[in-house]
């Protein structure tokens, strides 16, 4: 037990350093040159990937195996599992250090997604040859944009890879496609309603594990929305036996607002004036 509760600490910690190594302005420039989009290679500490792949084996049992024909295949943990299962997981996904990373990397307050969210940080599994995921983009049903982060857990594949197709929707001659191997460590993030992208083929006697985590800067759903969202996460990832003992979604108040964004702008006033125009925005809009 002493070893879960300081795990969050010791896991802040080295993210807190590994953040301090970047060159952020030239991932920033990267990022927005890319329309939104960024890999970074080994960016998490092999002390906070060694701790997710134990726990990756613990949630084993839970997998969700889902099959949508033509389009994709594979096993899924949703965030209801991790945040009863896996501590090391979730002190990732709610690191403050991180989502201030984040924050000054799309140049936009972010929140975590609701609890009632069962992709705010979710296990993608391909562990079955043939298992993959056809393009797509990784729309936004919120009221504001979303934010997918892939962290690299497993990568045991010589033909699953992460294809990436930067500035799609633009001319053709400015379309490139990326093909990422997710290392242990790697990370990528990007606006998901801008990234085309898909996953490969899994081959036999191959395994691959990706960490998924998801924010948002607003978290407001309409009610048609979230009914379309809730199908697609009960037949297409989690199945409808997870969705029916999800948590009740928390309504964020407006001083849980304030609070989050104090949170993710200590000592960046760059990022005061964006919060301040998008307090002002979500104010109105509410």
């Amino acid at each position: 037990m002493p070893r879960v509760k300081s795990l969050p600490t010791g896991i802040e910690d080295s993210l807190v350093e590994a953040i301090e190594r970047l060159d952020q302005p030239d991932i920033h420039r990267a990022y927005w040159d890319q329309n939104e989009f960024v890999l970074l290679e080994g960016l998490i500490p092999r002390s906070v990937i060694e701790a997710c792949l134990l726990e990756i084996e613990q949630v084993e049992p839970d997998i969700h195996r889902n099959y949508v024909p033509g389009h994709k295949q594979g096993g899924s943990v949703s965030s209801y599992v991790i945040r009863e299962k896996a501590p090391a997981m979730l002190a990732l996904y709610r690191s403050s250090a991180l989502r201030t990373f984040f924050s000054r990397l799309v140049d936009a307050p972010l929140m975590l997604c609701p609890e009632d969210d069962p992709h705010a940080c979710a296990l993608y599994y391909y562990t079955k040859p043939g298992d993959h995921i056809g393009f797509h983009y990784d729309t936004s049903y919120y009221k504001g944009a979303r934010y997918t982060v892939l962290i690299g857990l497993v990568e045991q594949s010589e033909h699953c890879r992460l294809v990436a197709r930067v500035h799609k929707g633009k001319a053709p001659t400015e379309i490139s496609e990326t093909r990422i191997p997710m290392e242990p460590g790697t990370m990528v993030v990007f606006n998901g309603d801008k990234l085309w992208h898909a996953v490969t083929p899994l081959g036999a006697q191959e395994r691959r594990v990706i960490l998924t985590l998801q924010y948002v800067t607003d978290q407001r759903m309409g009610p048609l929305k979230k009914l379309f969202s809730n199908m697609k996460d009960a037949f297409a990832y989690f199945g409808p036996a997870a969705l029916m003992h999800r948590p009740k979604s928390k309504q964020t108040s407006i001083n849980d607002r304030a609070m989050i964004r104090s949170d993710i702008m200590i000592d960046h006033p760059t990022l005061q004036f964006l919060a301040g125009a998008w307090s002002a925005s979500h104010d109105r809009d509410s």
